[in-house]
């Protein structure tokens, strides 16, 4: 018999999709507040991914990763979820988002989005949200699954993730050292 326990906390991952760069800022402030600070970002790169986002939102779209400093429970991915999707709906304009904010949780094995659309591959975590399995750690690296985004599965974005990942590990011999001494 498993003895349940709870998991290591994880990195804290979220991307912006948007078009006005001045309203994501605020939107990722908001998310600071609440969160705690951002430690990594990357430049603003042009978002070609896919044209899902065009007709809500306009063009040209841009996007930016984050991850914040603070670890947190992986428990907590459908709330963060849920906060991101208020801050969306909240900053709308005419009922159309200006801004996409999908958070996700990197931890030692996996990379995990959360999402509000159900398919196979997405368990359910409760309140609306899914847990999308999207880049598992195997051989020394994360790499992409049949159904992984393909600018998740990027080679770039691959080796951007490597790297948060390896920063990660001297949070988590943090986090332990801390615990130990409770």
């Amino acid at each position: 018999m498993s003895k349940p326990r709870e998991p290591e906390p994880a990195k804290l991952f979220l991307s912006a999709i948007y078009r006005d760069a001045a309203a994501a800022n605020r939107l990722l402030d908001l998310l600071a507040e609440r969160l705690g600070p951002i430690e990594y970002s990357t430049r603003e790169l042009p978002f070609e991914a896919t044209g899902y986002y065009g007709a809500e939102m306009g063009g040209p779209l841009f996007r930016r990763f984050f991850v914040f400093r603070e670890l947190v429970n992986q428990d907590r991915l459908a709330e963060i979820k849920l906060f991101t999707n208020a801050l969306e709906q909240g900053a709308a304009v005419e009922d159309k988002r200006v801004v996409n904010l999908d958070p996700g949780l990197l931890a030692m094995n996996n990379l995990v989005l959360a999402t509000g659309k159900a398919v196979a591959h997405r368990p359910y975590l409760g309140s609306g949200i899914y847990a999308d399995l999207t880049l598992i750690f195997e051989s020394g690296s994360f790499r992409g699954l049949p159904w992984s985004y393909g600018d998740y599965a990027s080679p770039e974005m691959i080796a951007f993730l490597n790297r948060i990942r390896e920063g990660y590990k001297q949070d988590l011999r943090e986090w332990r050292q801390a615990r130990e001494r409770v």
